[in-house]
């Protein structure tokens, strides 16, 4: 005879159907209102920029000043660089630039010479062509002799061509210099630039560090022959830092630029705060050097993953520093903005990383140059509003 169950037992399994009814409600309401508007993912890293440090001219390491680990401020030295080749380099394009100047110097003062010479030459073949004149009529009366006679036409002839000649070589002397000063000068601004580039050399013997942050992979060493394309370190900006969570593609349909984004790093117990930068416009694959060929006959589907670029908050970046590499798990919350753009649509029209470093290099060059020209010779203009030859 079946007498049923047990009630305590009863009581019991009634219990837990009434816990596991309210536990489901529970998350069936917390999916309904919140859950479904969170897009979480594990696959998420710390990326960021990397400056590669590299030296703009060749030479032998004399000097280190930073290592690994160490941080560094944008503009301070790091490397130092054998100087002896580039200064005496710089020496030779500074008395060069001298020498020019003299030079050039000269053949504006050819001009004034050839100026001077035409003018004699004018009026020697005018002289020589009156007294032609006077002479021609003597002959017919027999006061003057016909080889006399010649030997005037003859000193006419010679006139006129000393003065043809020194027409053509005024005209040439005028070529090198009309329309132009003393100072810029093709030939002086040719001497100018050599100097630049000598300078530049010299001055890129110490190598800068082109932005602030932390030292990492440094492999170049004292005695090191360097080339232009060495890589000496890195420097990692730790403040210009962002995520890359890689979202699988069933997962896109509701990310928006712009949505917020918790952080949680596996490094330590904070909770960082972000947005949505932007969406890359390829799956890894699609950059892949190889990519895989999936017109076969074994194919397999793979759900994808596509890296979504998140923007940390400046200041918790900088109050809870972070390192390439770190994982981290992100949480899209999609509630709001669910029709914002999926691909941006801005175009930056500023630099949105740059660097001082290299603007004033030439600056102390060109006070140097200033120096040479006015030390050696003043400043000439000749124009093209001088008298003309006729």
């Amino acid at each position: 005879m079946d007498k049923g169950m047990d009630p305590k037992r009863k009581k019991i399994l009634i219990i837990l159907v009434i816990f596991f009814l309210i536990l489901g409600l529970a998350y069936g309401v917390y999916w309904l209102f919140w859950g479904r508007f969170n897009i979480k993912t594990e696959d998420a890293y710390v990326n960021g920029n990397q400056v590669q440090l590299m030296s703009q001219v060749s030479g032998t390491v004399t000097a280190i000043y930073t290592d690994d680990t160490s941080y560094v401020v944008q503009g301070q030295p790091l490397v130092k660089l054998d100087d002896t080749d580039t200064l005496v380099a710089l020496q030779k394009a500074r008395s060069n630039l001298a020498q020019t100047v003299r030079q050039v110097r000269e053949n504006y003062e050819t001009v004034h010479q050839l100026q001077a010479s035409l003018a004699i030459n004018r009026e020697n073949l005018w002289q020589a062509q009156r007294d032609l004149q006077r002479r021609q009529g003597l002959v017919e009366f027999g006061a003057l002799s016909k080889e006399s006679l010649q030997h005037y036409t003859t000193a006419v002839q010679t006139a006129q061509a000393q003065y043809d000649f020194t027409v053509h070589q005024l005209a040439a002397a005028r070529g090198i210099v009309v329309n132009t000063q003393l100072y810029q000068h093709p030939l002086v601004e040719l001497a100018k630039d050599n100097f630049r580039k000598a300078y530049l050399d010299w001055v890129r013997t110490t190598i800068y560090a082109s932005a602030t942050g932390y030292v990492a992979q440094r492999t170049v060493q004292v005695g090191q022959q360097i080339s232009l394309d060495t890589p000496l370190m890195a420097i990692i900006p730790l403040e210009q830092i962002w995520v890359d969570a890689n979202y699988k593609e069933t997962q896109l349909q509701r990310l928006r630029i712009g949505q917020p984004v918790t952080l949680d790093a596996d490094a330590n117990d904070f909770t960082y705060h972000g947005r949505i930068a932007g969406l890359t416009p390829g799956t890894g694959n699609a950059f892949a050097i190889l990519p895989p060929q999936n017109a076969s006959g074994n194919w397999i589907k793979i759900v994808q993953r596509l890296a979504v670029r998140i923007a940390l908050d400046p200041k918790e970046v900088r109050d809870h520093p972070l390192q390439l590499g770190l994982s981290v798990t992100t949480t899209v919350h999609t509630k709001n903005n669910l029709h914002g753009k999926i691909l941006s649509t801005q175009v930056e029209t500023k630099p949105l990383y740059s660097t001082w470093v290299f603007n004033n290099q030439l600056r102390d060059a060109d006070r140097e140059i200033t120096a040479v020209l006015k030390a050696n010779a003043p400043n000439i203009r000749y124009g093209a509003t001088h008298q003309e030859v006729k």
